[in-house]
């Protein structure tokens, strides 16, 4: 059983401690390259320079500068072979540039010598010649959760595991509208430094544009580029459902194939993600239909037009936002485990439904639904009854979110516990 670092790296002041720091330093200690994936402005660059600065003597190199992408294009071999340890950031710039790493730390395999950085997901990109297997360790990074903005472990996975709810806690005493506050703020630093909603969404727009209009180009060639934002939208209108392909792209004039390869795009640049059925059989769980989720909550509230003064008159809107956020926060909090959990959603014939669905390696389950108003009741625990039935011994607890302040049980392995927990 494995559980978050409890003790992140020291941050410089004003600078948010992130917890996957220490998994990035135990990384560096034992494998040659360190590669930072993630979203452009999720933090990538600050971390990596930070640990660089505590390991001394890392020269650092960053892809947007044109010269050297031009060099690192042209000659990258040339270029990895001037390099004794280093940082290099948006290394998708250049591709060709990891196959070249790949001789030269054959050549030298200390432990250490490359942490890299790039905003879209170098494993899922075609062109990479090679995937530096046995020479690269590999972790997300992903905008701020909402333990580190509030300077505490990331310690829900493990509660989660071991029933270890108290019935109250200092951090779960906030009020609905400060949770409807931070959702919409979403994790990334620059858009949280923004000092109105309207400042903030103006942010995410600018945002979403210069991703549109320039990083697009490094993950794929498509002839259609303006389509790209209209997808964004409907995407964001969709969050929490259920994901088909022809049907979207009929929304767009587009084929259900080209939609496909759209929505692939905007998943290589951590905007979206795919988040699959669960099923005994696995590989059922291939054919099933996935639900598609936001990233980033703030982005999504954005582009769906979501305000403060709107969630508490279209409920449905501020459930499927408040989902996504949930999402992301368990994704966050699965990356800091050493184990590859299984984050899928789970629906029936009969349409009963889990939000989430967590299985370890070792198939335990732990079932999750979302609830944004501030009661429970019995009958919210409806599917995580069915799935506890379905998975037998191997559940482990079922867990309805919801806009309270106190974690109550509701029978053997079930429990209602605040968002706030998160």
């Amino acid at each position: 059983m494995s559980y978050p670092p409890q003790t992140p790296v020291t941050s410089a002041p004003g600078l948010i401690a992130r917890h996957l720091a220490p998994v990035l330093n135990d990384a560096l200690q034992d494998t040659p390259a360190v590669l930072i994936n993630g979203p452009r402005q999720c933090g990538k660059t600050t971390l990596a320079q930070q640990l660089a600065s505590e390991r001394g003597d890392m020269a650092y190199l960053t892809l947007d500068d044109p010269n050297l992408l031009a060099a690192a294009q042209q000659d990258p071999l040339g270029l990895a072979r001037q390099l004794d340890r280093a940082v290099i950031d948006e290394v998708q710039r250049a591709p060709q540039l990891l196959l070249a790493l790949k001789l030269v730390i054959d050549q030298d395999r200390r432990p250490g010598r490359f942490l890299l950085t790039g905003s879209a997901n170098l494993m899922a990109l075609p062109q990479i010649a090679d995937s530096l297997a046995g020479r690269l360790a590999l972790h997300t990074l992903l905008p701020l959760s909402q333990a580190e903005i509030q300077g505490r472990p990331n310690d829900f996975l493990q509660r989660a595991q071991t029933h270890n709810w108290p019935l109250s806690h200092p951090t779960w005493t906030t009020p609905q509208r400060d949770t409807v506050g931070q959702v919409l703020a979403g994790g990334y630093p620059e858009m949280r430094q923004r000092p109105t909603a309207a400042r903030r969404q103006a942010w995410a727009k600018a945002y979403i544009q210069t991703l549109v209009e320039r990083d697009v180009r490094d993950v794929a060639q498509i002839d259609q580029l303006h389509q790209l934002p209209h997808m964004l939208a409907v995407a964001a209108a969709q969050c929490g459902q259920l994901f088909n392909a022809t049907q979207t792209g009929a929304q767009l004039g587009l084929n259900g194939k080209t939609a496909d390869k759209y929505l692939g795009i905007l998943e290589k640049l951590f905007l979206v993600q795919r988040l699959p059925a669960w099923s005994h059989n696995e590989l059922s769980r291939l054919i099933k239909t996935p639900k598609l989720h936001f990233l980033d909550a703030g982005l999504q509230a954005t582009l769906s037009r979501l305000s403060s003064d709107l969630v508490f008159t279209q409920r449905a809107r501020w459930g499927a936002t408040l989902e996504t956020w949930v999402h992301a926060e368990l994704r966050k909090a699965l990356s800091l485990s050493a184990d590859a959990w299984f984050l899928s959603h789970y629906r029936d014939k009969d349409q009963v439904e889990v939000d989430f669905v967590l299985e370890s390696p070792l198939r335990q389950i732990i079932g999750i639904e979302v609830k944004a108003a501030a009661t429970v009741q019995t009958s919210d625990f409806k599917g995580l009854k069915k799935l506890q039935s379905l998975t037998g011994d191997a559940f482990t607890t079922g867990i309805v979110l919801y806009d309270g302040t106190q974690a109550l049980s509701f029978g053997s392995g079930l429990w209602a516990v605040p968002l706030s927990a998160l």
